[in-house]
């Protein structure tokens, strides 16, 4: 008796899910005290009142099937907000639309442009290795090649896509990039876009550039890639969410933006497989990429968590502060033995950095990139973080597994 691939067909190539397998590891393994998990990087905070309002001031509009290019205000708001954060010079009309949050975006933007051959050859996608687990589905459903990029610490944890043979990049038909980037919150810069967008331009490839974290940072605003590349943003879809940048997660609201002909691909090709989003929380949308006070708060929320994490855990000498998102990226040695650990002797839960990854010689884990990480969301409240960081501290301080 055979068993059934977990996914059959293209996707037979997927490991399990990151939760899935961290599930698997820690299911027999009673918590050491009460449970608190750090793991999922969900957004957790009080819905702003006017979302709520807005909501239900429009509640009517759910008898109503939605247009796959939202309303008039809502890409008004949308290309406003990117003008204002990126100083974008976009066409309302035509190159932004609406999303279910960025991962439906992100999954579906490989089926609009990726071909049967590139370069003589099958056609490849890059992604940053580890990477957001949604990148490496799209991939392999859309028929293509996923070649895997380590983002190390001396590449300043973003992939050096410059260094791949031309033999890769002449069947590259588009390039996943995160900035700020999960797990590691690194920043592109300028030049690391630009670098990008050259190759980009040399060998005929799309940026895939996933900007969800955009608004979560500690000093400097990131750039994005809408501020480097200018217009008429060819070979760019830039992905953005209130997930992140509103702590609205729930409200599965997103843009994607970029070059005109682009565009008009994604638009028909969601127009068969995207679900539309509803008119009222489009309404909701509206108010939110109009606002900005409760976006500086809830970075102000996050200043905090980050102070606390460098009060209690900065001694330890994998600690390093990120530029940008809510996630700690701590080097311990052996991050799923320092998972185990920190579940048995402290109840807290954490997400194995090689989870993320991909080893990039078969069969050797310590090849994955994330080898050697754990992944800390800074998600729940302050007190329960504060608490959940003390209870780390003790364990990865005496631990054999830190450096």
């Amino acid at each position: 008796m055979t068993s059934t691939p977990l996914f059959p067909g293209r996707l037979a190539a997927l490991p399990q899910g990151s939760f899935a397998q961290l599930t698997s590891l820690l299911d027999a393994i009673p918590p050491g005290a009460e449970p608190i998990s750090l793991a999922v990087g969900d957004p957790r905070g009080a819905v702003p009142a006017f979302v709520r309002e807005a909501i239900a001031a429009h509640g009517d509009r759910f008898g109503e099937y939605p247009p796959v290019n939202a309303t008039a205000e809502w890409r008004q708001a949308a290309a406003g907000w990117l003008k204002r954060r990126f100083g974008a010079e976009l066409d309302p009309e035509v190159q932004v639309l609406p999303l279910n949050g960025t991962r439906e975006g992100l999954f579906l933007a490989p089926f609009i442009l990726t071909p049967d051959q590139k370069g003589g050859g099958r056609p490849v996608i890059l992604l940053p290795n580890p990477f957001y687990q949604c990148y490496a589905a799209a991939i392999y459903s859309a028929g293509a090649e996923p070649v895997y990029v380590p983002s190390l610490a001396v590449n300043g944890f973003l992939p050096d896509f410059a260094s791949l043979p031309v033999s890769v990049l002449a069947r590259t038909v588009a390039a996943y990039i995160c900035s700020p980037s999960n797990p590691e919150g690194a920043v592109a810069s300028e030049a690391y876009w630009q670098t990008l967008f050259a190759l980009a331009d040399a060998y005929d490839f799309t940026v895939f550039a996933d900007e969800c974290y955009a608004d979560i940072y500690r000093d400097t605003p990131p750039l994005g890639a809408l501020s480097v590349r200018r217009a008429p943003y060819e070979r760019l879809l830039s992905f953005h969410s209130l997930s992140k940048r509103s702590g609205l997660p729930g409200l599965r609201s997103g843009i994607v933006a970029g070059g005109i002909e682009l565009m008009q691909r994604f638009r028909a090709f969601r127009n068969y497989a995207g679900p539309q989003v509803p008119l009222p929380l489009i309404a909701a949308s509206t108010a939110a990429w109009n606002d900005e006070a409760h976006v500086v708060a809830n970075r102000a929320m996050y200043a905090e968590r980050f102070a606390a994490a460098e009060r209690i855990l900065g001694h330890l000498p994998g600690f390093f502060l990120p530029e940008g998102g809510f996630f700690l990226w701590l080097k311990v040695g052996n991050g799923e033995a320092t998972t185990i650990k920190l579940w048995r002797e402290a109840g807290i839960k954490v997400l194995p950095g090689a989870y993320m990854g991909r080893a990039m010689v078969a069969g050797e884990s310590r090849t994955n990139p994330g080898f050697p990480y754990i992944r800390v969301a800074l998600v729940n409240d302050l007190s329960t973080i504060n608490g959940a960081l003390d209870r780390m501290a003790h364990v990865l301080s005496v631990s054999e597994e830190a450096p």
